[in-house]
């Protein structure tokens, strides 16, 4: 009999080609949203392998639904909303994709979000729109200058190199802070300082954030380190939401405490506070810092070779808890 796989959002179709070659497979065709536990619970019910994307909440009720569940394979860097301690006891393998597939793409969007705060884009897309041009000269929308100023990058892993790099066509002053300091050389290279976490914000014109998610990261940016930037300066983050205390920064932009901020990504996704999104001077994009359509049709095609991997009785190359292969299963 043919092992069953669902996914649980739309992927690249040659990602679903290869795994049907091998397994019947079902594909939830909406795209809008992320599946419900109520859905999640008959997907794995009734297959082997639970293909999923960042926001499918795989938690324990989910994963007991299925004792039969072979795989849960997993379409993101790391899982957050997967009990992975759960799968692990159960002994079922979580996979993931390599992170620095994500490296340009996220750093692109790091700076559209940017540019995008700064030079007010949105406002204006939306003053044109509603048939309301100012005029060339106008200074009904000013905003902040991006050439020659300071970047401070919190995080100096693949994105943080690869957005300081890109800063450079800026004529940019760059600043990092990162537990793990540079060798003086690769410092040298990318043109980067490394100080303080308290002296980048309150040197930096935009402070732009790439760490992981951990409990030494989560409210890394609350209302202290709010207070420390600058009036004219912006936040930017790309990495995970619950890096940054939504209601602190609610509370400094509406306040004017900070100049703006560039949201892909927000503490209680995929809820953000109705407050938050009513604020003028915030730029959201709906974490799509992946939405390449290329790269998406590569992260799904490394699913598959997770998924693939796992059909033939082998080890998967992208494990989350490779504790569970320890005897050499």
């Amino acid at each position: 009999m043919r092992p069953r796989v669902f996914v649980t959002q739309p992927v690249a179709a040659s990602a679903i080609e290869r795994l049907r070659a091998v397994a019947d497979v079902d594909v939830n065709p909406d795209a809008s949203r992320a599946l419900s536990k109520a859905e999640l619970l008959a997907a794995a019910r009734s297959h082997d392998i639970l293909f999923c994307l960042l926001l499918d909440r795989v938690d324990r009720d989910v994963i007991a639904e299925n004792p039969k569940l072979r795989m849960i394979a997993t379409m993101t860097i790391t899982p957050p909303d997967i009990d992975v301690p759960e799968a692990t006891r159960r002994r079922i393998p979580v996979t993931v994709i390599p992170r620095a597939l994500l490296n340009d793409a996220t750093a692109d969007l790091t700076w559209a979000l940017l540019l995008a705060v700064a030079r007010r884009v949105v406002e204006g897309d939306q003053l044109v729109r509603s048939g309301v041009f100012p005029g060339a000269q106008s200074s009904y929308l000013l905003g902040g200058g991006v050439s020659g100023r300071t970047l401070g990058v919190v995080g100096m892993g693949g994105i943080g190199r690869a957005v300081a790099r890109r800063a450079h066509g800026f004529a940019m002053r760059l600043l990092y802070h990162d537990p793990r300091r540079l060798a003086a050389e690769e410092e040298r290279s990318l043109g980067v300082t490394w100080v303080e976490l308290d002296r980048l914000l309150a040197e930096a014109d935009f402070v732009s954030l790439h760490v992981n998610l951990v409990p030494e990261t989560r409210h890394l940016i609350g209302a202290r380190e709010l207070g420390l930037m600058k009036p004219t300066a912006y936040l930017i983050n790309a990495s995970r939401g619950p890096v940054v205390d939504e209601r602190a920064l609610t509370r400094a932009l509406g306040e004017r405490r900070i100049a703006g901020a560039g949201l892909d990504v927000f503490e209680r996704e995929p809820d953000v506070d109705p407050e938050l999104r009513g604020l003028p001077n915030a730029v959201f994009t709906p974490h799509v810092g992946s939405a390449v359509g290329e790269l998406r049709e590569q992260m799904a095609n490394v699913v598959v070779d997770n998924v693939l991997a796992v059909l033939e009785g082998k080890r998967p190359p992208d494990c989350y808890n490779p504790e569970i292969y320890a005897n050499g299963n």
